[in-house]
């Protein structure tokens, strides 16, 4: 891990930024007290279909619930108001 100054950092951000982007961190110092870190974002893995379509088969959910609505939905009177008058 690298060290660099305030003053540094803004004098040549380009650099600390170009090193961040090769996985490089830095620690950030005023006056010789760290004030602070530079890390580089957590890269993304892309997830593929396959991936998705494996989570989407291990989960609990079968489809029931779609039943369940339906079921509760039919048991719900709806009234238009309206035609009361």
């Amino acid at each position: 891990m690298k060290s660099i100054t305030v003053a540094q950092l803004r004098q040549n951000p380009t650099a600390a930024l170009d090193d961040l982007e090769n996985g490089e961190e830095y620690i950030i110092t005023r006056h010789r007290k760290e004030v602070g870190r530079l890390v580089p974002p957590k890269r993304r893995v892309p997830v593929t279909a396959e991936r998705a379509a494996s989570v989407y088969a291990a989960s609990p959910l079968d489809g029931s619930w779609s039943i369940e609505v339906e079921r509760d939905r039919s048991d719900d009177v709806v009234e238009n108001p309206w035609e009361r008058m």
